[in-house]
C-alpha cells in the first residue's frame, strides 16, 4: 500500500512536470474524435441542405415533376383535338352532306329559292341585361 501511495504521488508530480508540447499532443489525441464527428455531422447537414434546396434539388424536382404532368395532360388534349380535326377533314373530303353542312353554317350558302334569316348574335354583356 505504501508503494501505491508513493507511485500515485510520483505520478501526480510527473503530470505537473510534463512539458507543454507533450500536453498539447495528448489533448489533440483525445479531442480529434469528437472534433472529427462534429465536422462529419456538419458536412452531412450541408450536403443534405444542398440535396433538398440545391440547383437540382428535391424542391426543384417536385416542381419539374408537376410541370411535366401538366404538360402531359396538355399533350393528351392536343392529340385528342388533332384526332377530332383529322376526322372532320376526312369527312369533308369524302362526305357530301358534311360539305353542305359546312357551307350552310360557315359561309351562309343557300340553295336556290331558299331564304336565310340571320338573327343578331348575343354578346356576354347583353345576356345579363336581358335576364334582369
Amino acid at each position: 500500500m505504501a508503494n501505491e501511495r508513493a507511485q500515485s504521488e510520483k505520478g501526480t508530480a510527473e503530470t505537473v512536470a510534463v512539458p507543454l508540447d507533450k500536453r498539447v499532443w495528448d489533448w489533440m489525441q483525445r479531442a480529434w474524435r469528437p472534433a472529427g464527428t462534429a465536422l462529419a455531422v456538419g458536412l452531412a447537414l450541408l450536403l443534405m441542405g444542398h440535396v433538398v434546396n440545391g440547383k437540382n434539388g428535391l424542391t426543384v424536382w417536385h416542381q419539374k415533376r408537376s410541370e411535366d404532368q401538366q404538360l402531359q395532360k396538355e399533350i393528351k388534349q392536343l392529340e385528342q383535338e388533332n384526332a377530332r380535326l383529322r376526322e372532320h377533314v376526312e369527312r369533308l373530303k369524302s362526305d357530301p352532306d358534311a360539305i353542305e353542312h359546312e357551307a350552310r353554317e360557315k359561309l351562309h350558302y343557300a340553295k336556290p329559292n331558299e331564304v336565310i334569316v340571320a338573327l343578331p348574335v348575343e354578346t356576354k354583356e347583353q345576356a345579363p341585361a336581358v335576364a334582369k
